[in-house]
């Protein structure tokens, strides 16, 4: 939303009966070295034990009231961008199940521990009207609260960029069901062109997903290629913003 960080504490239930106090310190160095990425301080925090982990941040912050990026300031006529592919629900569902190698793994946590951060402060140089992450919502869900009940949101479904082997899981039935609970509450708002089996994908729960941007068709070039420089290289245009239509979202 433009906000700027200052300070996060950690707050965090270990499982010190079944865990090494070395799997804590991981945890502990990772999130230090990603608040550190985004200019914030860890200025300490709260530890106890329980039988399931837990991991999670308190932080404060600064932003410009008038600098505030809201997720439903849509214009008609802008474009959308999203900067991370799609897939993560399917394929952590897959991890959990021992389906996917070594190789995907690491590029799945890859892609989940690179902050929107740098994204967020490219997207400022540039004529940007809204803005969102694509989180458990998944990647319609979240478009859904960006078109409100004032816009249409036009999407190219070849251009969504997708994590290799996510369509393969799918397939296969390995979907979450966070994933089926999102296509329940939003199918009917949204619209295909033609529908097939893997447009689930479109509905797939992410965690740490990449940002929804809302820009003008004059910036979004510039946009997209300074995305690119800066790590985001599947960062693509997929959707333009119209006025509002008898569904919420049109995917063609």
């Amino acid at each position: 939303m433009g906000g700027k960080v200052l300070t996060a504490m950690n707050v965090v239930g270990f499982d010190g009966c079944n865990q090494p106090k070395e799997a804590l310190k991981l945890m502990l160095d990772g999130a230090k070295s990603k608040i550190e990425e985004c200019g914030g301080t860890l200025v300490g925090g709260h530890t106890i034990e329980t039988p399931e982990m837990l991991y999670g941040l308190s932080v404060t912050g600064i932003i410009e009231p008038d600098k505030i990026y809201k997720n439903n300031t849509l214009r008609i006529g802008d474009v959308i961008i999203l900067t991370k592919p799609i897939g993560l629900g399917i394929l952590t569902t897959a991890l959990k199940a021992d389906l996917i190698d070594a190789s995907k793994i690491e590029e799945i946590a890859t892609l989940m521990s690179q902050l929107n951060y740098k994204a967020s402060c490219v997207m400022k140089n540039y004529d940007v009207s809204a803005c969102t992450d694509v989180t458990g919502f998944g990647l319609l869900g979240h478009m859904l609260e960006m078109a409100s009940d004032k816009f249409s949101i036009k999407v190219k479904k070849a251009d969504v960029p997708i994590i290799d082997g996510a369509l393969d899981m799918a397939n296969m039935g390995i979907i979450p069901g966070g994933t089926h609970n999102n296509k329940s509450y939003i199918e009917d708002k949204v619209e295909f062109a033609s529908e097939d089996a893997e447009d689930i994908i479109l509905y797939d729960a992410q965690t740490s997903g990449g940002l929804l941007i809302a820009v003008s068709k004059a910036d979004a070039p510039a946009l997209l290629a300074e995305l690119k420089q800066n790590g985001y290289e599947n960062s693509a245009i997929i959707g333009e913003v119209f006025a509002r239509d008898k569904k919420a979202i049109s995917v063609i």
